[in-house]
C-alpha cells in the first residue's frame, strides 16, 4: 500500500507530459497577481510553492468556514477541535501552529500570546475573494512569524450593488445566519457582513455562540484610494477536553478578535508605494469549571498596534522591492503579567531577469530589532527557469526565525509549566520544484528540507504529567508534495477534478522525553481529492475526499459532500461532513463529530 504514495507525483508528472493541447475556456488562475509581497508577480511567474483556493472552490465544497476550506490543501493541516471551525490551529509541512502566519488582505494579524489565536480572526467565506498559500520559509518577506508559511485572505472587491442573506441549519442544533450587502458608488464602494451561528455542541460542553462582523469600504477610489478593513468576531465555546488532560471536560472559553487597518497605494512615475497602519486586538478568558470561574480564570488581553511603508521600483535592472516595518505588542494578564514587545524590521529584495526573461533571480534580506530578543537577518534567495509557456522550474532557500510567546514563556496551569528561559528557534529551509499551468491541467511538485535548532517543544515523562515547555537541540524535516487539478467539460459545463498529496518525515533529533507534543501527531502521509461536477446548469455536486496517517501510528479516511441547486436568485445547498461516520481525532483526544448535515438556502437581492 505505501508505494502507492510515492506513485501519486510520477502520476502527475506523466500527467503534465502527456497533457492535450486542445485548451478549456475555464477560470483558469494563471493570471492571478499575489498581492501578499512587495513585487507584485503573476501566479505563474512565482518561484515558489503557492496554492490558491478560489470563493469558486469554497463554494464548490461547500464548507463554512476557512479552516475546513483548508483541509484540502496538501502540505496544510488543520487541527480542529468541534464543528464549524470554532476552535482550529494551522500548521504548514510538519511545523506547529506558533510557526505558522496568517495575513488578511497583507495584514499580520499574529498574537503574541500564542498561535491558538491566529484562526480567531479568519473571515467569514462570503467576504473572501481567494485564499494564498506560501509554503515554506517566508521570513524575508514576512518576518519572524512566517517560519514554514503563510497564509493570506484576500478580501472581495466591489462591482456592483447586491445583498445577500444566507440562512443553515442541521446536525447539533446547528444554525448560521449570514447578511452580506455591497455598495458601489462613484467615490466609494463598500462590504458590510454580518454572521451569527451557534449550536448546542456534538457531545458534552461543545456548545458554541459565533458572532462576526467585517466592514470593507474603498474611499477616493478615482483619485487615491483609502482603504478601510474592520472586522470583529467573539467566539463562546465549551472547551470539553481541548487544552489539557481529558478529564477536564467543563473547561470554557471566550475570545474576542478585531481588526482596524487603513492603506492605500500610490504610484510615481517608476515608484509604487503601499503605506499601512493597523490594530489588532484579542481578549481571551479561560475558566477551568465553566460554572464555577473562581476555580480557575484566566482573563489575557494583547493588542498589536503597527505602521507598515512598504515599496517596489522598477529599472532596467528588474524590480526592486523594499519595505520598513514597526510593530509594537502589548499583553496585559492575570497569569502572564503586563508584558511589552517592539519589532522593528527593514525589507529588501530585487529581482533579476536574464536570457530573455527565461532565468529570474532573487535575492533578499530582511533584519529585524526585537527589544527583548536579539536582532536577526533573514537572508533568501528564489531561482525560477521558464521552461515553455506553461512549465516552470523553480527553487528557494532561505532562513527563519521565531521569538517565543508570552504563553511559551510565562503561562503555568495545572496542566503545562512555562520556561521564561526559552531561546529562539531557528531554521534553515530548501526547496526545489515545478508548475505545469494550462488551461486544463494545474499541477504542481516541491521537495523540501527544514533544518531546525532551538524549536520550542511541550514534553512530558508520563501521561499524567503536566508538559513543560523547553528547547529541543534540533528537528529535520523533510518531503514533498503534489498538487494537480484537471478541467473538462461535459455538455459544455465546466467540471474539475483535484487531487493533492503530501508526505513528510519528522526527525526528532534530541528529545529525550518519552512525549512530545510537536512530534506525536504530526501528518506523515496525507491524501486530498474533490470531484467537481456540474450535471445540468443550475445544479453543483462536490465529492471530497481526505486520508491522513500520523506519525503516532492512526490513520483515518473522511468522505464529504455537497449538492446545491440554483435556481433564479435562490440557492438550495446540502453539505454532509464525515459521511460514513469514520472515528478520527486531528488535534490531542478530542474525538471530531460524525454524520455532520447541514441544509441552507441563499437569496440574492438586486
Amino acid at each position: 500500500m505505501k508505494k502507492v504514495y510515492y506513485l501519486v507525483p510520477l502520476l502527475m508528472f506523466v500527467l503534465t507530459m502527456n497533457a492535450q493541447e486542445n485548451e478549456l475556456k475555464t477560470d483558469s488562475l494563471k493570471e492571478a497577481v499575489i498581492t501578499s509581497s512587495r513585487i507584485d508577480l503573476p501566479f505563474k511567474e512565482n518561484s515558489r510553492t503557492i496554492q490558491i483556493v478560489t470563493a469558486e472552490d469554497i463554494k464548490k465544497l461547500g464548507v463554512t468556514n476557512v479552516a475546513d476550506a483548508l483541509q484540502q490543501i496538501a502540505g496544510i493541516d488543520v487541527r480542529r477541535q468541534g464543528v464549524n471551525g470554532m476552535q482550529s490551529d494551522l500548521y504548514i509541512r510538519g511545523g506547529s501552529f506558533d510557526q505558522t502566519l496568517l495575513l488578511i488582505d497583507g495584514i499580520k494579524v499574529d498574537d503574541a500570546q500564542t498561535g491558538h489565536h491566529t484562526m480567531n480572526l479568519a473571515l467569514p467565506i462570503e467576504v473572501i475573494k481567494r485564499i494564498e498559500v506560501i509554503k515554506g520559509p517566508a521570513a524575508r518577506i514576512f518576518g519572524q512569524n512566517a517560519f514554514t508559511g503563510a497564509i493570506n485572505i484576500v478580501t472581495k472587491d466591489v462591482d456592483e450593488n447586491s445583498l445577500i442573506a444566507k440562512v443553515q441549519g442541521g446536525s447539533f442544533d446547528q444554525f448560521i445566519a449570514e447578511v452580506t450587502g455591497t455598495v458601489n458608488l462613484e467615490e466609494s464602494s463598500h462590504i458590510v457582513h454580518f454572521s451569527k451561528n451557534f449550536s448546542d455542541g456534538y457531545r458534552y460542553n461543545t456548545d458554541f455562540d459565533n458572532t462576526n462582523y467585517v466592514l470593507k469600504s474603498q474611499f477616493n477610489k478615482n483619485k487615491l484610494p483609502i482603504e478601510l478593513l474592520t472586522s470583529y468576531s467573539e467566539r463562546k465555546f465549551g472547551a470539553n477536553g481541548f487544552y489539557g488532560f481529558t478529564n477536564y471536560i467543563d473547561q470554557y472559553e471566550e475570545t474576542q478578535a478585531s481588526l482596524i487597518g487603513l492603506s492605500t497605494v500610490i504610484k510615481s512615475g517608476n515608484f509604487t508605494w503601499k503605506p499601512r497602519i493597523y490594530w489588532r486586538r484579542n481578549q481571551d478568558l479561560y475558566l477551568l469549571v465553566r460554572n464555577t470561574p473562581l476555580t480557575y480564570r484566566n482573563l489575557h488581553i494583547t493588542n498589536k498596534v503597527a505602521a507598515e511603508l512598504n515599496g517596489s521600483y522598477q529599472s532596467t535592472l528588474g524590480t526592486t522591492g523594499f519595505g520598513v516595518e514597526f510593530s509594537k505588542y502589548y499583553i496585559s494578564s492575570n497569569r502572564l503579567g503586563d508584558n511589552q514587545r517592539e519589532i522593528a524590521s527593514l525589507f529588501l529584495e530585487h529581482r533579476f531577469q536574464f536570457f530573455n526573461n527565461i532565468l529570474d533571480v532573487t535575492p533578499g534580506i530582511s533584519a529585524s530589532y526585537f527589544s527583548d530578543f536579539d536582532n536577526q537577518f533573514f537572508p533568501g534567495l528564489d531561482i525560477g527557469v521558464k521552461i515553455s509557456d506553461k512549465f516552470r522550474a523553480y527553487g528557494n532557500i532561505g532562513t527563519s526565525y521565531r521569538v517565543p510567546t508570552y504563553t511559551n514563556l510565562y503561562y503555568t496551569s495545572p496542566v503545562t509549566i512555562s520556561n521564561p528561559d526559552l531561546n529562539t528557534e531557528e531554521a534553515f529551509s530548501q526547496e526545489v520544484g515545478f508548475k505545469y499551468m494550462s488551461d486544463r491541467f494545474n499541477i504542481s511538485i516541491a521537495a523540501f528540507n527544514r533544518d531546525a535548532d532551538n524549536l520550542i517543544d511541550y514534553v512530558r515523562e508520563n501521561t499524567t504529567d503536566a508538559w513543560q515547555a523547553q528547547n529541543i537541540q534540533s528537528v529535520n524535516t523533510k518531503g514533498y508534495e503534489a498538487q494537480a487539478d484537471y478541467f473538462f467539460t461535459i455538455n459544455n459545463l465546466p467540471q474539475k477534478i483535484q487531487l493533492g498529496y503530501s508526505y513528510l518525515d519528522n526527525d526528532v533529533k534530541a528529545s529525550e522525553a518519552n512525549f512530545s507534543q510537536y512530534s506525536i501527531n504530526s501528518m506523515k502521509h496525507q491524501f486530498t481529492s474533490s470531484l467537481q461536477f456540474n450535471f445540468f446548469k443550475g445544479l453543483n455536486t462536490t465529492f471530497a475526499y481526505r486520508y491522513v496517517e500520523r506519525t503516532a501510528g492512526m490513520s483515518y479516511n473522511v468522505y464529504d459532500a455537497n449538492v446545491s441547486y440554483r435556481i433564479k436568485a435562490f440557492e438550495l445547498s446540502m453539505f454532509a461532513n464525515n459521511i460514513f461516520n469514520a472515528d478520527y481525532i486531528e488535534l490531542g483526544m478530542i474525538p471530531m463529530p460524525k454524520g455532520n448535515v447541514m441544509f441552507g438556502i441563499k437569496y440574492l437581492f438586486k
